[in-house]
Formats: structure tokens, C-alpha cells, sequence
């Protein structure tokens, strides 16, 4: 044979950014997943709420019927090959969305962003967040490799997060002006206080002004940005085809709104939730720390070089920390709070409903 097994890794990776999927099928794709994404966005905006878990959990089984069967078509159009691709990327992002969840969940929460405009925020974000995976995934492998350091800035604001949380008494949270970030980035930017509905700018005392939910937009994006660095590589580990990567990330994240408003629902009634919520965020810290220690390329940590040590941790054992973790919050709060009513939840649910008959 012309060459070792090792060598045929190391064959020229030209035709990794050339798809070869049939053009027609792409662009109706593409066509087709723009106008759905098009018509959530003005459904959001036209009839802001908070969804029921109902509402949510109906739109969530719309989006994974959406994917099963755009799965199929992959199958009958591009063959087992590509279709087996797609359905394994789809699955490795979805449960990948889980870290970015209770992420969103803790900017949302942070900013102070009321509930009825939530939806707008998230979608937003999501919005944003899809066209940066795009320019993301264009850049290849080989680029996503080059910003490992990322890894270790993201893995410590989660730590310091949870602990933020964690001490967090929770007097500080009535106003999204009250916010640290925001505070400093009003030295900056002409910026309200308070929201004004879900605009981005307004008019304060005769004064044009930024709302807090241009920061919200930017926080959502870019958040989910710097969770894409760890998922974005384990599905080219799948598939090398583009297009079944930026699909795959489009359909995961497309139920990830209605997803947060279903666990939100849950937070109202689960009172050790929040705890779990700590742990978990902890928990992703820690994971994404080890693998900017696997692959370190610091000069100034190890001499550049890799911590052997460094364990890689699973995805299946980040889901079963994850699940595990709900699960014993979940019956924990069954047990506990049975017959009883949570005061700060009932003051919360009633803050939220008085904002919404409030707010026009």
C-alpha cells in the first residue's frame, strides 16, 4: 500500500469544508428552517408571555418531530451514511444545550429580565448565537483549536458564579440597573435603568438610551458562543460535512427556549432546585478547567503543554451528573415541600404576574 494506516490521517483535508450532499437539498434546507425560525421570532414578538409548561413541552415535541423527521429525509436523500451523521450530531448537541441552559437560566435571572419578555431575549440570543456558530463552523477545526485558553476564563466564571450564587441572599435582584456589569458598562454606553419592554433603545427624560436588554441580547449570544468551543468539536468528531454540523446545531437549538421556560415552570415549585443549580454550574466549571488543562497551549502553564493528568470527562457522565443531580433536587423538594407552599416562590409568582398585568 502507498501509505500507513497513521499516514491516510494526515492526506491533504481539502474536501472537508466541500460539501457533498446534493445543493438543491441544502438550500431548501435552509429555506425552509429560515421562514420557522422567521415565524417563531414574530410570534414571540407580536404576543409576548410566559408559556405554560403545556405550551412549552408541546413546542419542544414540534422541534424533535421536526428533527426525527428531517433525519429521515437525510436517510431517503443523502443516504444512511450522512442521515446516521446528522442523528448522532443532533442528539451529541442537544444533550450538549443542558450546560448552556442553566447558564441562560443564571443571565436572565442576573439581569433581571422580566418573564413576559424572556421568550424575545431567548430568541434573540439564539438568533445570534446560530450566526456565530455559523462563522464558527466555517473556521474549522483547526481554528476552534486555537482558543483552548478560552476554556479556562469560562471554566472559572462558572465557579465564581456558583459561588456568587450560592452567598447570594437575593435583596439585590429587584432592579437589572443594579446589576455590576451593567453599572460599569454605563461609563461606557448611555444606559436605562430599567426595561423597557424588550427594545433595545429608549427614551429617558427627553434622553435616546440603551436598554439592559442589548446587554441581555449580547450576554445570550455570546454565552452560548464559548459553550459552542466544547460542543462544536465533538461533532466534527462525527462528521466532517458543514452542513450537517450547522443543521444539527440549528435544530438543538431551536427547542432550547421552550426548553428553559419548561425548567423555569419547574423552579416555581421545586424549592431545592436552585441548589442543584449550584452544583451543576460548578460541576461545568470544573469540566471545562480539565479540558483547557488537557489541551493547554499556555506557554506560561506546563511550558505550553498538555496536563497528562488532566481527566477528559465524558459526555455521558456530565448527563449523569446532570440528571442526577435534578432528580435528587426533584424528590428532594417532593418530600419536603409536600403540603407546604414555598413563600419566596409565591411572592415571586406573584411579583411576576403583577409585572405582567403591569406591563403593556
Amino acid at each position: 500500500m502507498k501509505y500507513r494506516r497513521r499516514d491516510l490521517r494526515q492526506l491533504p483535508t481539502r474536501k472537508i469544508l466541500v460539501t457533498q450532499l446534493p445543493l438543491a437539498f441544502e438550500v431548501g434546507t435552509f429555506v425552509v428552517l429560515g421562514l420557522i425560525l422567521a415565524f417563531d421570532l414574530l410570534l414571540v414578538i407580536k404576543r409576548p408571555h410566559e408559556p405554560s409548561m403545556k405550551e412549552s413541552g408541546l413546542w419542544i415535541a414540534f422541534y424533535v418531530g421536526l428533527a426525527l423527521i428531517f433525519a429521515v429525509l437525510m436517510f431517503v436523500f443523502t443516504g444512511v451514511e450522512h442521515g446516521s451523521q446528522f442523528l448522532a450530531g443532533w442528539i451529541t448537541e442537544y444533550s450538549l444545550s443542558i450546560d448552556n441552559l442553566f447558564v441562560f437560566i443564571i443571565v436572565l435571572t442576573r439581569f433581571s429580565v422580566p418573564r413576559k419578555y424572556q421568550q424575545e431575549a431567548l430568541m434573540v440570543g439564539i438568533i445570534i448565537a446560530l450566526i456565530l456558530r455559523g462563522i464558527f463552523i466555517l473556521l474549522g477545526s483547526a481554528v476552534i483549536e486555537n482558543f483552548s485558553w478560552v476554556f479556562y476564563i469560562f471554566g472559572l466564571f462558572l465557579l465564581y458564579t456558583a459561588w456568587q450564587q450560592a452567598r447570594d441572599s437575593g435583596e439585590d435582584e429587584g432592579h437589572a440597573g443594579d446589576n455590576a456589569l451593567i453599572r460599569k458598562l454605563r461609563s461606557v454606553l448611555p444606559i436605562s435603568k430599567d426595561f423597557d419592554g424588550a427594545k433595545v433603545r429608549t427614551v429617558v427624560d427627553g434622553q435616546k438610551m440603551w436598554t439592559p436588554m442589548l446587554i441581555v441580547f449580547i450576554a445570550l449570544g455570546l454565552t452560548d458562543l464559548l459553550f459552542a468551543v466544547d460542543s462544536i468539536p465533538a461533532i466534527f468528531g462525527l462528521t466532517k460535512e458543514p452542513f450537517i454540523v450547522f443543521t444539527a446545531n440549528i435544530f438543538a437549538l431551536m427547542g432550547l427556549r421552550q426548553l428553559y421556560f419548561l425548567l423555569g415552570c419547574l423552579l416555581q415549585r421545586l424549592v431545592f432546585l436552585k441548589h442543584a443549580l449550584l452544583i451543576i454550574l460548578g460541576f461545568i466549571g470544573v469540566k471545562l478547567i480539565f479540558h483547557a488543562m488537557h489541551v493547554n497551549e499556555l506557554p506560561f502553564i506546563n511550558g505550553g503543554k498538555g496536563i497528562d493528568w488532566a481527566p477528559e470527562i465524558p459526555i455521558w457522565l456530565s448527563l449523569a451528573v446532570i440528571l442526577g443531580t435534578i432528580v435528587v433536587a426533584t424528590v428532594a423538594s417532593l418530600l419536603v415541600s409536600r403540603g407546604k407552599v414555598d413563600p419566596e416562590l409565591e411572592q415571586a409568582s406573584a411579583r411576576s404576574q403583577q409585572d405582567d398585568s403591569e406591563t403593556p
